[in-house]
């Protein structure tokens, strides 16, 4: 059977209320199997029809046309049935190599960091989890303590997906990084001394402590013991584009309802706090550059910005950039769409580490990942120094921004000010006219 019988067999059985896809089993459990698909140059089809009917979708080689996906008996079947070339993913160890961070080991390591660097630090406990565990973020800056209007904020955060380890230890990597080379890296006293770094290495604390208690392979927060998908509750887009489950055992069930769990309030309200400029929202695995819309056929409003600097980052990373739709699939309800919609934060989802790596990789592939994954957060620090139109005036509530393209100035986007003046405005070099909105109305040019 070929790829499109695949997908026309699964839409018959559907409609015929025959789907092979129960909505109750997709946690990984011992009753499932992994397998790699080989979509042999169709990979969009076949990813569109695997994530149509539920399928966990694991992580993917996009140069390769390869596909890690868990499955039931049922859906090994159907996938054997369609002739697809299947590859059957060896099981992971019993345990996680204990050198890799937990929560409890991450919390005294921020705590640490600011008893040995308490002038360019600040530790601040953002929230709670559903289970009562402390989020943890780290301000990294000249003046930590003080908040400065006219230094533009940036966020790297990690584990939306607890399963996703190396993501605490690149996140945790950026505070150990810039506290230590602060004194004797000029280049990292810059980044520090002009920006507001923030840092949350951990949001899906509960999850974490369930994949150190031996459920490797779980994902989402703790509710019920059947847990939801952080980055499928945020408001914008939730369930607005099947990029989502209602069913509470889909790996990607949305809650009852948008930002229905703690861990998501938690961000929001951060980051509605911090206002950042840029995030990054690290994850494993695939090697993946994305950016907002999630939503098929979506795209941001200052697209030439947001995607111009993720395909720059993806160069430098030899990562695929692009949205999730074009990647991998429709995603609603993600952290980055809610920060780009809501807060005019330029966001980003780094998948780190490739598909040969998994989850839970040997420790031997910590520190290259790490390490490789410094030059992208490092490139956005530098690109916070512009181009870009910064200021502070409390009397401006909103900035329409025009570029001059081909001698006629066109909209760019509008801007609206922070609540205590500031703004940094990310834009790519040119010719630009800023009209400034508050009492007064005033126009500037501004050649970058």
């Amino acid at each position: 059977m070929k790829v499109s019988n695949f997908i026309a067999r699964m839409a018959m059985m559907a409609a015929l209320g025959l789907s092979a896809y129960s909505h109750t089993h997709h946690q990984i459990d011992e009753s499932q199997s992994q397998f790699t698909i080989n979509a042999k140059g169709q990979y969009a089809k076949v990813m569109k029809s695997l994530r149509e009917r539920g399928i966990d979708v694991l992580g993917v080689d996009i140069p390769n046309s390869l596909i890690d996906v868990s499955v039931n008996q049922q859906e090994e079947g159907l996938l054997k049935q369609a002739k697809l070339k299947l590859t059957k993913i060896k099981k992971q160890k019993a345990e996680i190599d204990s050198r890799y961070l937990n929560t409890t080991e991450l919390e005294a390591l921020l705590k640490k960091t600011h008893e040995e660097y308490p002038d360019i630090t600040k530790l601040k406990k953002v929230g709670e989890t559903l289970e009562g565990n402390a989020i943890w973020a780290i301000k990294i800056s000249d003046n930590a303590a003080v908040e400065e209007a006219h230094e533009p904020a940036v966020l790297f955060n990690g584990m939306h997906h607890s399963r996703e380890i190396m993501t605490i230890e690149v996140t945790s990597d950026i505070v150990t990084y810039l506290t230590k080379n602060y004194a004797s890296d000029a280049k990292v006293k810059n980044w520090v001394d002009q920006n507001e770094i923030w840092v949350l290495p951990v949001l899906n604390v509960d999850g974490n402590i369930k994949v150190w208690n031996g459920q490797e392979m779980w994902r989402k927060n703790a509710r019920g013991g059947y847990g939801v998908d952080i980055n499928r509750n945020y408001p914008t887009n939730w369930n607005a584009c099947r990029g989502s489950s209602g069913w509470r055992n889909s790996q990607t069930y949305r809650g009852s309802e948008a930002a229905s769990e703690p861990e998501t309030k938690v961000m929001m309200n951060f980051v509605s706090e911090i206002k950042p400029v840029f995030n990054i929202s690290y994850h494993a695995y695939s090697e993946l550059i994305i950016y907002p819309y999630g939503c098929r056929g979506q795209r941001t409003t200052n697209r030439e910005v947001v995607e111009g600097i993720g395909k720059e980052m993806g160069s430098i990373l030899n990562y695929t950039p692009g949205t999730s739709w074009e990647t991998l699939y429709s995603v609603d309800g993600s952290d980055i769409d809610w920060m780009y919609q809501e807060e005019q934060v330029i966001p980003y989802v780094i998948e780190v580490s490739p598909r040969s790596d998994s989850f839970q990789p040997s420790y031997e592939k910590r520190d290259p990942t790490v390490e490789h994954n410094r030059q992208g957060w490092q490139f956005l620090l530098d690109r916070l120094a512009g181009p870009a139109i910064s200021g502070v005036n409390k009397d401006y509530k909103e900035i329409l921004i025009e570029k001059n393209i081909d001698g006629a100035y066109q909209e760019v986007q509008t801007y609206r000010v922070n609540p205590d003046g500031s703004y940094h405005i990310i834009l790519n070099e040119g010719q630009y006219k800023a009209t400034f909105k508050g009492s007064q109305i005033q126009t500037k040019h501004f050649n970058l």
